[in-house]
């Protein structure tokens, strides 16, 4: 008998592959429920269609509510798989959190700067290299973008950054784990990031956004003439810093063009003030337009410098240098976002009702020798209305703006707002879509690339106030699911999340649904330090499972399989150092094992042919129980052994 509850079923009927993995690897802990409970699981499911209310009409322009056949556009039925990824930053959280689009279901979350007891990430060894030594307990993630093979996401990385702590990390895409985090020098807190679109991503680029003496080691601390702050270019291959650009102002955030030869970044604070009178002196600040050849051919001729504590090569790219362009815009501008044609760039005004269209190829000649006025690579400012912030693209010529202020998503068209720059009558606006409330970043599916699609578009709201039940002082932020398919942008879901979103991409899901890997494969490099030193000790991880001691150090190896560990005990002393190592031998995904010592703040998730391991000093005499912390099998309470401590 078949059924339609797994991704296999799915991936035939759409025609987008089948999963690669053996017949062993593809079983799940599904086809071991009986066809009577699942019948009865996906028959109580069915009440649940169009179950989201719809958001409260006052607060729309009349355009909610859009259905298909009688059911919410957003339902995805029970078995049924979403048609898109979507990946979240989780703000203050330090994570990302992938969600299913049009659902708006949270499918798992991915620590990164975080601590996350669920699966031991800021206890394990392994996630421990990753982090680094004494790693702050947190971190505040904003922009996750993923790699780009010639404008087309190709689902290798996913890249973020930390404004906290001035770092930025790397997620593999095949198994949703964080595997590089980096400390970029000379910045203080790194806000934009994007990543080179073409020809593939090698550069990611990041905004350090604070400026701060350099080096910021104690001197000039009231001289704010010599602040700073620099554009980072990270080879995101090997996560090393290749390049930094000095620059005038406080940069915001940036993006990149469709050929690899510029990066943009709104920068604000022209005055080089540090207050808020004197960042709000000047009339206007700029969009920095970085020449990614010029800057590197001025790194091969030697033509840098390097600040004390760093041996990153830093060009001076402020005003006057022939690295960069510097085009005013109106004051303050932040977003910062590329057309999926290729051909424009936008800022937008956040304290102007305006944004700026720049053209690429006016950028072209400006470093031609062409154009002399940095204006004149400028094609459009229409306006918007009051507080605009980042825009989005539906493939179709049509721009999709937040209103911070206005609390509204203003959908324009590009052309139409190019001819009005130029004098003609045409009106550019076609729609305004009220949204609640103050809305922050906005995506479309896939309009990032050449691939934008036009379907969903997500409004990613700071202020959720009367939308959902009252839960304390603290409300959840709200993001809301719009419909942009048709002429008319239709609000179809308010989403409340946890503090605070930020950002997010919308990926389909045949970017990634045959890369990500169902189960762990046995050589994989993020635990290829525990498999060295087991065969260092002379242990088969797949079935020994031993004790071994040398000195006060002690190496406990283990299997795990469901319902038992490899060891039914062992035994240690008071003040042992105890690495346990675990591999979780069976095969059957989402058969996910878990190591949780009772008493001592550890526990770690090990899933299918993972092998994971801690290392602690054993400080607390007595018998402490471990025991598996996800739900196995039938006996999994029984899943339990003992540790030993002598006194």
């Amino acid at each position: 008998m078949s059924n339609n509850t797994d991704d296999t079923h799915d991936s035939r009927k759409t025609g987008e592959g089948s999963s690669s993995l053996g017949a062993i690897a593809a079983l799940s802990r599904r086809h071991m429920l009986g066809t009577s409970a699942l019948a009865g699981i996906v028959g109580a499911g069915v009440g649940l269609a169009g179950g989201l209310a719809a958001p409260h009409a006052e607060h729309t322009s009349g355009t909610t509510g859009a259905t298909s056949g009688g059911v919410q556009k957003d339902y995805v039925a029970p078995g049924q798989l979403d048609e898109y990824y979507g990946i979240w930053s989780g703000g203050q959280s330090g994570e990302v959190r992938i969600m299913g689009l049009p659902s708006m279901r949270e499918l798992i979350r991915v620590p990164v700067f975080n601590t996350d007891f669920a699966i031991g990430w800021g206890i394990t060894n392994e996630s421990k290299r990753v982090l680094g030594e004494n790693f702050p307990k947190g971190g505040d993630l904003h922009h996750p973008h993923m790699s780009m093979t010639d404008g087309h996401y190709d689902g290798r990385y996913i890249f973020v950054n930390d404004k906290a702590c001035t770092r930025v990390a790397r997620i593999r895409c095949d198994v949703m784990r964080t595997d590089k985090i980096i400390e970029i020098p000379n910045a203080q807190s790194i806000h934009g990031l994007r990543v080179q679109r073409a020809p593939r991503t090698g550069y990611v680029f990041c905004c350090g956004e604070f400026r701060v003496p350099h080096p910021n080691d104690g001197r000039d601390l009231n001289d704010p003439s010599k602040y700073f702050t620099v554009f980072t270019a990270i080879d995101g291959d090997t996560m090393k810093i290749a390049w930094q650009v000095l620059v005038d102002g406080n940069l915001d955030n940036t993006d990149a063009d469709y050929d690899g030869k510029y990066m943009a970044a709104t920068c604000y604070n022209s005055e080089g003030g540090v207050d808020l009178a004197g960042f709000m002196r000047d009339e206007r600040d700029w969009v920095v337009v970085f020449n990614i050849k010029r800057i590197e051919e001025a790194v091969r001729s030697g033509q840098y410098k390097t600040i004390a504590g760093s041996d990153v090569p830093v060009v001076d790219g402020r005003h006057g240098s022939k690295l960069t362009l510097y085009v005013p815009v109106p004051k303050n501008p932040h977003g910062c976002n590329a057309s999926p044609d290729g051909k424009y760039v936008v800022a937008s005004g956040k304290l102007s009702p305006t944004v700026t269209v720049m053209a690429w190829e006016k950028i072209d000649q400006y470093f031609a020798g062409k154009l002399r006025d940095p204006r004149d690579v400028v094609v459009a400012e229409p306006e918007m209305g009051l507080g605009p912030l980042h825009t989005a693209y539906d493939g179709r010529g049509n721009a999709y703006t937040t209103l911070f202020i206005d609390s509204q998503i203003v959908k324009w068209n590009i052309d139409d707002a190019i001819k009005a720059y130029q004098g003609q009558k045409v009106n550019y606006i076609r729609q305004k879509l009220d949204v609640a409330y103050q809305p922050g970043h906005n995506h479309s599916s896939m309009g990032e690339t050449r691939d934008a699609d036009g379907k969903w578009l997500v409004s990613l709201n700071k202020f959720s106030k009367d939308r959902f039940l009252p839960v304390g002082p603290l409300h959840p932020d709200n993001d809301q699911l719009i419909d942009i398919s048709g002429d008319e942008m239709k609000l179809i879901a308010d989403v409340p999340v946890y503090s605070e979103p930020h950002d997010c991409n919308i990926v389909h899901r045949r970017v990634l649904m045959n890369k990500v890997k169902r189960i762990w494969t046995r050589n994989d490099p993020f635990f290829a330090e525990a498999v060295a030193m087991a065969k260092k000790d002379g242990i088969t991880l797949e079935s020994d499972s031993k004790v071994i001691r040398d000195g006060r150090k002690v190496r406990v190896y283990m299997t795990s399989a469901a319902p038992m560990y490899g060891l039914e005990e062992f035994t240690v002393k008071k003040g042992d150092e105890v690495t346990v190592t675990i591999t979780n031998i069976d095969q059957i995904e989402d058969l996910t094992h878990g190591f949780c010592i009772a008493n001592y703040g550890i526990n770690m998730e090990i899933s299918p042919q993972e092998t994971s391991s801690v290392t602690f000093i054993a400080d607390k005499p007595g018998v402490h129980w471990f025991y598996c912390t996800f739900f196995c099998h039938a006996l999994h309470l029984e899943m339990r052994s003992r540790m030993l401590v002598e006194a």
